[in-house]
């Protein structure tokens, strides 16, 4: 970080605006925007800033500003730069991937073909299909029953057809071999089929096989069985994509340090028709990069949903503006607190999740790990270090979390949370913190496995002295340290004085690493037991469903999330109850 970006910083106006921040090559690795930008773009300079921060601006050289004339106005340049310059750690729109549609061109000579991408210029569009070998399949068999062009783009005429003519594939529009009226004839008995009306091309696909069968035929009559499996499969999941009714997106926000992956989920006249992950490196903070995704994503008018629900609380009104003075479209968004659109919105949390971590796995911590040993003064590099946490709620559901991380990153895998049973409703989470770390280390002794190099307790001297006291009944010595969030302070046994880091310190960054995701892994189980007891009670207030047949849906599904996708008779089965009660539930769950 040099000294100019923050000589800069401090000269900035009180406008808001949006900041270009650059490193030594000159490149814009960051754009953000604010109301304030000497409040805003200062921050980043504070002492007391996070590790994830600290490191990336040390990559700061210089920063250019343009000054705005309100928020707004600065929402909407952020989006323009954002996609002038692709910096490294804002969110950018790369890796998601959506469900296909067919695409009719809206032309006098049609081109019929798979898409992602929904234009808006009087195309019609089928879908979307999830099952996309099946789509290849009955696109392949349009090809070859109807003689449409296969060429891209607007129709040019030519003085030679194509090779697809020569072969009977194409009637040769760009030529004028076939008229317009005579074209759309085979381009509606397409739009027929994807219209739900069947009664022509099935029959006809199901002759060609029973003839072809009858010849002995068998390649012709297994390549006919095929396409008429397609077709079936095409048939179950038509519907014209109505990009305004019921059209709902679900996204979900999930950031480990410096990484970030958004999941978003798209409901459509309300079926599941799209899931995709987006990835980035990011300097902001949730509400800022889940604020700029979606205005990123939503940018074109593309799809637009009636309602967007979001996993924290972004400024929707800011939001909504953007959509209704840029794109004149009404969209509904909102952070939901309950009911189906958060129980979606937490499987959609849950997907984020998963991959952000899968990615932490990926980084290589070496490194970071050797100046840790050198920093606590540890006779072996920590590539086994465990972590506690404590959560409860106001003494009830008190949870303790054990995290594992080896060689720098999270083993999931060996993760362990603990229902602590000693309190009898009180609160106090130094007694908490003995009764896990005892029954750990315990259970790790009776089984001869190995201790960790390090344990990290998140807190100061109170929980790392509570570690320490179970550890010494069990006869065992190994180091322990805590780390007191309100200034990263490393937190030693007995008197030995705390260690304040640089916060930018690679050693101090794993630190903050596992004690957030101690706290992450402890908090999130401490809410599954709270839903837990909400979904009994929801279950349980459903007529025809008792204590019983709640606990039996439960063990069968594990959560309520789980059933949403199901049928009514696929509950009834799973669960064995009858199917009149499982569409009273899903009636339920649903509304």
């Amino acid at each position: 970080m040099s000294e100019k970006a923050r000589e800069i910083a401090r000269s900035l106006p009180d406008n808001p605006g949006c900041y270009l921040m650059k490193n030594k090559e000159g490149t814009v690795i960051y754009v953000g925007k604010a109301k304030n930008l000497k409040r805003r773009v200062s921050s980043y300079f504070l002492p007391n800033r996070n590790a994830k921060t600290a490191a990336l601006v040390e990559k700061i050289e210089d920063i250019e500003f343009v000054i705005t004339g309100n928020e707004y106005e600065a929402l909407v340049l952020e989006n323009n730069l954002i996609k002038k310059y692709n910096p490294h750690y804002n969110i950018l729109l790369k890796d998601g991937k959506s469900y296909p549609v067919i695409r009719i061109t809206n032309e006098d000579f049609p081109h019929i073909f798979k898409t992602r991408r929904v234009i808006k210029d009087g195309s019609r569009y089928f879908g979307p299909y999830p099952d996309g070998m099946r789509l290849d399949a009955y696109l392949k068999m349009v090809e070859d029953n109807y003689p449409l062009r296969h060429c891209q783009g607007p129709l040019k005429m030519r003085k030679t057809p194509c090779l697809y003519y020569h072969i009977h594939r194409c009637s040769g529009p760009c030529i004028g071999a076939i008229d317009k009226k005579d074209y759309m004839a085979y381009v509606r008995e397409v739009e027929d089929f994807l219209n739900g009306d069947d009664s022509s091309l099935i029959k006809q696909v199901e002759k060609e096989m029973n003839k072809a069968a009858k010849e002995l035929d068998f390649e012709t009559a297994a390549r006919k069985r095929d396409q008429l499996k397609a077709l079936t499969v095409m048939q179950k999941n038509q519907m014209v994509e109505d990009f305004s009714a019921d059209s709902r997106d679900y996204a979900a926000i999930e950031m480990r340090s410096y990484l970030c992956t958004i999941s978003l989920m798209q409901f459509r006249s309300g079926r599941l028709i799209g899931r995709a992950l987006y990835r980035a490196e990011c300097l902001s903070d949730e509400t800022e990069t889940l604020l700029s995704f979606l205005i990123q994503y939503y940018s074109d008018g593309d799809s637009l949903p009636n309602e967007i629900f979001v996993s924290c609380e972004i400024d929707t009104d800011l939001l909504s503006s953007y959509f209704r003075n840029e794109l004149r479209s009404g969209v509904y968004v909102t952070v939901p607190k309950d009911g189906k659109h958060y129980r979606i919105l937490r499987m959609a949390a849950e997907n984020a999740s998963r991959d952000v971590e899968k990615r932490l796995r990926e980084v290589d911590n070496t490194p970071a790990l050797e100046k840790l040993r050198d920093e606590l003064g540890l006779e072996t590099v920590p590539l086994h270090i465990e972590g506690f946490d404590i959560a409860q709620l106001s003494g009830k559901y008190t949870v303790a979390s054990l995290i594992v991380f080896r060689e720098g990153n999270p083993s999931n895998k060996e993760y362990r949370h603990f229902s602590i049973k000693s309190l009898d409703g009180k609160i106090d989470d130094f007694q908490s913190m003995r009764e896990a770390v005892g029954r750990r280390y315990q259970r790790l002794l009776n089984e001869g496995s190995p201790m960790p190099d390090l344990l990290m307790v998140d807190g100061g001297k109170g929980q790392v002295s509570a570690a320490l006291d179970s550890l010494e009944a069990l006869g065992l010595d190994f180091p322990v340290v805590g780390l007191a969030k309100e200034h990263e302070e490393i937190v030693f046994p007995g008197d030995r004085p705390s260690l304040l880091l640089d916060h930018s310190d690679p050693g101090l960054r794993v630190l903050i690493a596992v004690r957030d995701e101690c706290h992450r892994f402890a908090t999130s189980f401490n809410q599954r037991m709270r839903s837990r007891d909400a979904s009994f009670s929801l279950l349980e207030s459903i007529e025809g469903i008792g204590p019983e047949r709640a606990k039996r849906i439960m063990q069968t599904y594990g959560s309520v999330e789980a059933i949403l996708p199901l049928s009514a008779e696929d509950l009834a089965k799973g669960a064995r109850i009858p199917v009149s009660v499982a569409e009273r539930v899903l009636h339920k769950l649903n509304f």
